[in-house]
């Protein structure tokens, strides 16, 4: 599988409600991944966990495909189908959503385009690195490496900041396990951290990895790969608690510092979206 990189490139707030109560103040946190879809609505908590899948006919389409919205019409009918009949009549919600960090441009808009069937009032799009580590309660004001081991998809991401500066990825997850071996995904996150090592000029990567990568997704619940990988890096290894839900908790977070602070819902959107 090929591996791609990118570099770092006054008036009083109004008052509101809490969530359970502010109907007008619905607000949903949303992971969207090739196999799973995983839903946060305020008030209520973690509402949806269930296979990222559509029926427009006889058969199941599955609209999200190694990290990429490939029938955005489909995720459309699928979150109609999961979301639509949760929400308060006449609301209209805030949508923190997950991205991967590489094509995330292109993932961003169909996400966008995709949540429109909610009638949001707003959609804020964070990078799914950033989210994890807001999720497990991490301090992004230091150096930090995320390693997202997913379904098909799984991204070495460094943070410095909260801001992505360096991030790679590889079409290889624990969904390919039948035919693909755990020494080849644990060497090959071990690969693109070399490879970061290798290009940083900076002293970054080694701080991070000095700090312990933070490790999260699907992968880190399976041992044939964490052991692996803990012995080809040389480096601590930090499991986030349930691993699989860190991205959309940390979208939840997101979304209740949206709430609590309406008058820099702007610049948490701004921030959210650096690649």
């Amino acid at each position: 599988m090929t591996t791609t990189r990118r570099l770092r490139g006054g008036a009083r707030p109004a008052r509101h409600r809490p969530w359970p109560l502010c109907r007008k103040c619905c607000g949903i946190a949303l992971d969207m991944g090739s196999t799973r879809t995983r839903a946060w609505i305020a008030g209520r908590g973690l509402v949806l966990d269930v296979p990222t899948v559509t029926f427009p006919g006889a058969g199941v389409v599955y609209p999200i495909q190694r990290g990429a919205i490939v029938d955005t019409a489909g995720a459309a009918r699928m979150l109609d189908r999961l979301l639509g009949h949760r929400l308060p009549g006449g609301t209209r919600p805030l949508i923190v959503v997950t991205a991967p960090v590489l094509d995330g441009v292109a993932y961003r808009t169909a996400a966008r385009a995709a949540v429109e069937v909610l009638r949001p009032r707003g959609v804020i799009t964070v990078p799914g690195a950033r989210a994890i580590a807001l999720g497990a309660g991490a301090d992004v004001s230091r150096p930090l490496l995320v390693l997202d081991i997913g379904a098909h998809l799984t991204e070495v991401v460094l943070l410095a900041d909260g801001a992505v500066v360096d991030a790679h990825r590889t079409a290889l997850g624990t969904g390919d396990l039948d035919t693909v071996p755990a020494s080849r995904i644990s060497e090959a996150v071990a690969a693109m951290v070399t490879t970061m090592l290798r290009q940083d000029r900076t002293s970054l990567t080694l701080d991070a990895l000095a700090r312990g990568a933070l490790l999260a997704g699907g992968g880190a619940l399976r041992p044939e790969i964490t052991y692996r990988l803990s012995r080809g890096l040389r480096t601590p290894l930090r499991t986030v608690a349930a691993p699989h839900t860190a991205a959309v908790r940390g979208a939840a977070a997101l979304l209740q510092a949206a709430h609590a602070h309406p008058s820099v819902t702007g610049s948490v959107a701004s921030a959210a979206a650096r690649p």
